[in-house]
This record gives C-alpha cells, sequence and structure tokens, in this order.
C-alpha cells in the first residue's frame, strides 16, 4: 500500500483497513471545509465551505457537487436528527438550526439566559431527541468564518437542548474552546475536543471523556481521553466497534476506545472532521480543508452519532 494512506501504529488498526483501498479526493475548492452530514435516503452527503458561507452537496449515485445553500449563515458543523432533519450550526446565525422537510429553517437555540451565543460549532442528537452542541467563540473573532462581535456570554460552553421544552442548559462549562463531539455507542460517555491552543499555545489540544448522569441530561467528570500529536483535534466520529476517527493537521487519527492511538489515515491537507457514509456506513468522508476525501474501510460507522 502507499505509505501516504496508511499508518499503522497497532495492530488493532490494521483490521480496521483494506491496504488496497485509497483514499480518494472528490471534489476541491473550498477554502475552509467542515460538518459532514450523510443523508442515507437520497444517498447524498452535505458539508459547509465555512468562509463562502455556503453548503455544499455531493451526490453518491453520480459523484456530482452542487451549491445545497448559499448564503447558509456560514455554518460549521451538521448533524442528522433521528427524524432525518439537517441540524446545523450557524456562526453568522449565532445559532443551531433545523432544515425542515418543506425547506424552512426553524431556529432550535440561539440564546442562553437571554444572552446571544458565541457561534456554534458541533452538534449531536442523542436518543432521547435532545441536542447537544459546542459554542466556541470561532465564528466571531474575526470575519473570516462569520461576522466578528464580543461574546454576550464570556465564555465557550457545551449546551444541551431540552427535546420538550426546549430550554438551553449549560452542561460543560470548563473549557476554553469545545469543539467537536460525540456520545459514546451506549451513549454513557460524551467525549468533547477542546481546541483552546488556537488562542494561546498552552491550551488545550486534546479530547476529554465525561460521564452522563442517569437522567441522561447532564456529566460530570471530563478525564484527558488523548492528546493529540498533530495539530488539533476537531470534528470525529465513532465505528461500530466503539473506535474513534478524529481529523488531525496530518489526516484521520483512529483511537481504540482504551484511548491508545492505533493508526492513522494520511490526508495531504489538514482535516477539520468526518462522518461515514454509503449504503453500508463503511465509506469514511473527510473534509480536509480545502477539498472533500473519501476512504472505504473494513468496519462500518455507528448507526446513532
Amino acid at each position: 500500500m502507499p505509505a501516504s494512506d496508511y499508518e499503522i501504529l497497532d495492530p488493532r488498526f490494521a483490521k480496521l483497513i483494506n491496504g488496497n483501498a485509497h483514499v480518494s479526493r472528490l471534489f476541491t475548492g473550498c477554502l475552509w471545509a467542515e460538518g459532514p452530514a450523510w443523508f442515507a435516503a437520497g444517498r447524498y452527503l452535505v458539508w459547509s465551505d465555512i468562509p463562502n458561507n455556503r453548503i455544499l452537496r455531493y451526490d453518491e449515485t453520480s459523484g456530482n457537487v452542487s451549491v445545497f445553500r448559499q448564503p447558509c449563515g456560514n455554518t460549521n458543523g451538521h448533524t442528522v436528527d433521528r427524524q432525518g432533519r439537517l441540524v446545523s450550526c450557524e456562526h453568522s446565525g449565532r445559532r443551531v438550526s433545523r432544515t425542515e422537510f418543506d425547506g424552512s429553517v426553524t431556529t432550535i437555540a440561539d440564546r442562553w439566559q437571554g444572552k446571544r451565543l458565541n457561534s456554534p460549532n458541533d452538534v449531536v442528537v442523542k436518543s432521547d431527541g435532545s441536542i447537544w452542541f459546542t459554542d466556541p467563540s470561532y465564528g466571531i473573532d474575526t470575519d473570516y468564518e462569520g461576522d466578528k462581535a464580543e461574546s454576550e456570554i464570556g465564555a465557550c460552553y457545551v449546551y444541551r437542548v431540552d427535546p420538550g421544552t426546549g430550554k438551553v442548559d449549560a452542561v460543560i462549562t470548563d473549557m476554553v474552546r469545545p469543539n467537536g463531539l460525540a456520545f459514546s455507542l451506549d451513549e454513557s460517555r460524551l467525549y468533547v475536543v477542546d481546541t483552546g491552543r488556537t488562542h494561546v499555545p498552552d491550551h488545550p489540544a486534546h479530547m476529554r471523556v465525561f460521564s452522563v448522569t442517569s437522567s441522561g441530561k447532564k456529566v460530570r467528570g471530563g478525564k484527558v481521553f488523548a492528546d493529540c500529536t498533530a495539530g488539533l483535534f476537531d470534528g470525529f466520529r465513532l465505528d461500530e466497534q466503539g473506535n474513534i476517527w478524529t481529523s488531525a493537521a496530518d489526516g484521520v487519527h483512529c483511537y481504540a476506545p482504551d484511548g491508545t492511538l492505533i493508526g492513522k489515515v494520511k490526508v495531504p491537507e489538514v482535516v477539520a472532521n468526518v462522518c461515514f457514509g454509503g449504503a453500508k456506513r463503511n465509506c469514511l468522508y473527510i473534509t480536509g480543508t480545502t477539498s472533500l476525501y473519501m476512504v472505504r474501510l473494513m468496519v462500518n460507522g455507528a448507526k446513532t452519532y
């Protein structure tokens, strides 16, 4: 296999990849590609090109790429809820929104305790219908990824939106720049990336893991699960074995559930996010700075992220 495609650091990683399956570039021309989300029924993927203020759409059946929405509030992270609707984090919109089946867009959350959110970054929907998202300041720090503004909250938190009442609660308040997030397969743990090092050299560049309380509405703990060995983690997803596939500066890093870095998928650009797709969920889609990439794996993505 080409040395540029994979780096095996642990025998467990060798079982997850096929040396004959190479990383393919499907599209290029973005300024900062982010937030891939797979729609199984339509066999298409959407992702963000944040500075260009557009959502792009890749059609698996034809290989064609088109504009899904522009302008789009400088969306960043996306996910698909349990009903098959697109849930998005908007930088300039400073909200979490949902695209309804008729194409209209609904605001899910734009304030906490009466104050505007910073710039929601990444989002996940739990099996109970609650929506959890991170809110760092990247979309208001400059005009590059949104609209420059002062933070009304004065901090960067992780929030939960109650599925019944719509109430927004801060569930994690001790992170510098919370970023990507995902639940473990049984939803007993919540993994959250902290990219505080983008602002201060000795600040975090790691992933933490929190225990979800019995109510399913709060978390506790928050020990460091892994430190990034190349640049910064950003978005990530789990496969059906509980391995974590996370973005990094030199590609996609794969961590076993015990926190061991077992291997890498090498990508020629800084990676921002990933998601599983394809008919069998064994295609790993990768957003890498200017481009969308894909590689077929020997493991399937988790059914719910």
